[in-house]
């Protein structure tokens, strides 16, 4: 069983990589979205700054998918928000199991959040644009939330990975 785990082990860069790249994500994001939320405030008191029209929905927009990213990545840290307060007075089968379902509800929540969210990015949001972009679609407004379920999805596969291994590997060392 080991050799198994050994060999499915060997995909953690990508699990790596795949972190890495939404914190870049959300971390440009952040960038973009102080970048011209100070150009659109400065361009309120200051004339020759220009005070885009477009402003506020493109800071909206880049806030949503830091949001639901963030939230993803949070899934992989094990820092989401969770009840814990409760784990030293059970028995540890009990929280163990409680950690599995938990992320076996997570994991149907990200792939309710790609279907249901692709269907609203490609139906609702293909028929409309911005206001104050009317060449742009709103494809990129509803866009986050299956993005985040595939990142939710991938971060998921490998917790319960995580606990599945743990649980084989502690039984084969019990025996």
């Amino acid at each position: 069983m080991e050799g198994l785990f050994a060999k499915v082990d060997k995909i953690k860069p990508f699990y790596d990589l795949t972190y890495k790249v939404f914190m870049v994500i959300c971390k440009l994001l952040l960038i973009l979205d102080i970048l011209i939320t100070t150009m659109a405030v400065a361009g309120r008191y200051v004339s020759f700054i220009p005070d885009p029209a477009w402003s506020e929905e493109v800071v909206l927009t880049c806030m949503s998918y830091m949001a639901v990213l963030s939230a993803a990545l949070a899934i992989r840290r094990r820092s989401h928000i969770r009840m814990t307060a409760l784990d030293p007075y059970l028995p540890k089968g009990l929280v163990k199991f409680l950690d599995i379902l938990a992320d076996v509800a997570v994991l149907a929540l990200a792939l309710i959040m790609i279907v249901v969210g692709w269907r609203y990015a490609t139906g609702l949001g293909a028929k409309g644009n911005y206001v104050s972009m009317p060449k742009v679609s709103r494809f990129w407004m509803y866009f986050p939330v299956p993005l985040a379920g595939v990142a939710m999805l991938v971060f998921e596969l490998e917790a319960l990975y995580g606990h599945v291994k743990g649980l084989l590997l502690k039984e084969e060392v019990e025996v």
